[in-house]
């Protein structure tokens, strides 16, 4: 028996900066769930490999580090060889560099089991691009958020004052175009997803929608 069937998932993709993360977490709150912030765990290792000059060509340097990366969660951190990285992980450049590595199959090959592993009782959260299309295929409810660039790159120029927001909303236009573009596991919505357009809902708005969804999942299901 897989771990998804062990234990419920609940999975939600979408593009950057489309709330997501706010999203799952209130979410996983709410049910009492573990959360899996896959994202997080590409920067953690986008950054991993920057610190030690590994280049993207370097494929058995990238799997050998995929394979031994030190990196905890603890709460609303993210520890990396030690260390609190939680911020340095959401740099631009390395969400970038994050995205281009996540299309190499060695590297994602290397990380699936690491992020599977998070589906334990009593049920997961899972928060990514590829959450229902590949890594959680069994998930018990599949969600995809949208909202407009515009839109996207309002709320992260909330979290970066002082930044120009043309440039964000041209850096948001250039990781959808690398997501969507991969040749492996790119952002898309699974067969099954239910399309749920963010823009105008509070973060909470969307969370009751979703668990909406997942009671009527949950009941159809058994």
């Amino acid at each position: 028996m897989s771990a998804q069937q062990q234990a419920p998932v609940l999975a939600i993709d979408g593009p950057t900066a489309s709330g997501k993360g706010t999203v799952c977490r209130l979410l996983a709150a709410r049910l009492g769930f573990h959360l899996l912030d896959s994202g997080a765990i590409y920067r953690a290792f986008a950054l991993a490999v920057a610190d030690r000059s590994i280049e993207d060509h370097e494929i058995s340097r990238l799997q050998e580090e995929a394979q031994a990366l030190s990196l905890e969660f603890r709460g609303d951190r993210v520890w990396l060889d030690g260390r609190d990285a939680t911020e340095a992980i959401r740099a631009e450049a390395v969400g970038m560099r994050a995205s281009r590595l996540s299309a190499l199959p060695e590297v994602r090959s290397a990380l699936l089991a690491r992020q599977r592993a998070f589906a334990r009782p009593p049920g997961l959260v899972a928060d990514g691009r590829d959450m229902g299309t590949v890594v959680f295929t069994e998930a018990r409810l599949k969600v995809f958020l949208t909202a407009t660039v515009d839109v996207r790159a309002a709320r992260r120029a909330v979290q970066r004052p002082g930044e120009d927001p043309s440039a964000i909303a041209e850096a948001i236009r250039a990781r959808d175009r690398q997501d969507r573009e991969r040749a492996v596991a790119p952002l898309r919505p699974a067969a099954d997803s239910i399309m749920l357009d963010n823009a105008g809902h509070v973060p909470g708005r969307t969370v009751e929608v979703v668990l909406a969804l997942w009671r009527q999942q949950v009941k159809a299901q058994g």
